[in-house]
């Protein structure tokens, strides 16, 4: 039927087997996925609503690094089940009766797309996954568009040049109106998903200046705690966590610092030193004059920049620290 050479001289019969059946395949791929991501939100609890599945994927505390982490493992099960299953049900999604499905049965697989395609949506914001849409494959993106949810294209594409982080270093508060409904429609899941995002924030940002983001950590701690004991109002909470979140994104403020603290890595050796300006500043001076290019590759131009420092330091575990944080700044 397909080939008007290569199969000359076989009867049907005898090369059929050799032409698999595209739909039949495809049911059977769209039932395994299925299947697969069912199995992953089983154990989520009774009642199965937004905050189980948060509680489940993310974190049972909010802004819990520890149990965000420890987590991680369903959640990278959960984006790739349901990146599979959205292309399994593209591949048939217009030719469902002719797979074998009644109306009923194609109607309701369509719903429970929508609902983990929604879902997968949720968890990465929530728990500080999201990324910038730009980064999405762009056949994902046509399928998701095209098949699952094109309605809602309007409000995902509010994240497309920024993180919710960064939405909210831009807009304040308004950033709230750029989550998915299913989310701002909560107070404790915006909450939530704000103090995870600054919380992975934090933790990404805490090599570069230690004791600064130990210090944002703290405040984030207590920050939680207010809310969660209510007492905090919510506008005031918000405020706050906005605030808080300027802070985290932005670094330290040059104002609160002495004059000549003027770089951030003058400020994180200010902060790591027991606030000694004038050691800061002889540390930066070492590692710039000592440092070589590539410095951070070469273990002998690394032992330069080292020894450099341990002229200023006596103490050996406090050099290494100083070191590490000296390698982490884009300055040097």
């Amino acid at each position: 039927d397909y080939t008007s050479n290569a199969l000359d001289g076989y009867d049907k019969e005898d090369v059929a087997g050799l032409l698999e059946d595209r739909l039949a395949k495809g049911k059977e791929r769209l039932e395994e996925t299925l299947e697969a991501i069912r199995a992953l939100c089983e154990p989520v609890e009774p009642p199965k609503d937004d905050a189980a599945y948060y509680r489940f994927f993310s974190s049972e505390e909010p802004g819990n690094a520890e149990q965000l982490k420890e987590n991680e493992p369903r959640r990278v099960k959960l984006y790739k089940y349901t990146s599979a299953l959205v292309r399994a049900y593209a591949s048939i999604a217009n030719e469902m009766e002719e797979a074998g499905y009644s109306r009923q049965e194609a109607k309701d697989i369509e719903e429970e797309v929508k609902f983990y395609e929604h879902l997968r949506s949720q968890i990465k914001l929530h728990s500080g996954d999201a990324i910038d849409l730009k980064l999405y494959e762009p056949i994902m993106r046509h399928l998701i568009d095209s098949y699952i949810r094109a309605e809602e294209s309007e409000v995902v594409s509010a994240f497309e040049d920024m993180s919710l982080v960064q939405l909210i270093v831009e807009r304040g508060a308004d950033a709230i109106e750029a989550l998915p409904g299913s989310i701002k429609k909560d107070e404790k899941a915006v909450a939530e998903t704000i103090e995870n995002n600054v919380r992975k924030l934090i933790i990404e940002q805490t090599p570069v200046n230690p004791k600064y983001y130990e210090n944002m950590s703290e405040l984030l701690d207590a920050l939680i705690e207010q809310r969660r004991q209510k007492a905090i109002a919510y506008k005031e909470y918000l405020e706050e966590i906005v605030e808080l979140t300027k802070q985290s994104k932005n670094g330290p403020a040059g104002s609160e610092y002495p004059s000549t603290l003027n770089t951030p890595a003058k400020r994180a050796l200010f902060d790591n030193l027991g606030q000694d300006e004038s050691l800061a500043l002889a540390i930066d001076r070492a590692v710039r004059t000592s440092r070589q290019d590539d410095w951070r590759n070469n273990k002998f131009k690394l032992k330069k920049v080292r020894f450099a420092i341990k002229e200023l330091l006596e103490d050996d575990e406090q050099v290494d620290v100083i070191l590490e944080l000296v390698t982490n700044q884009n300055e040097y």
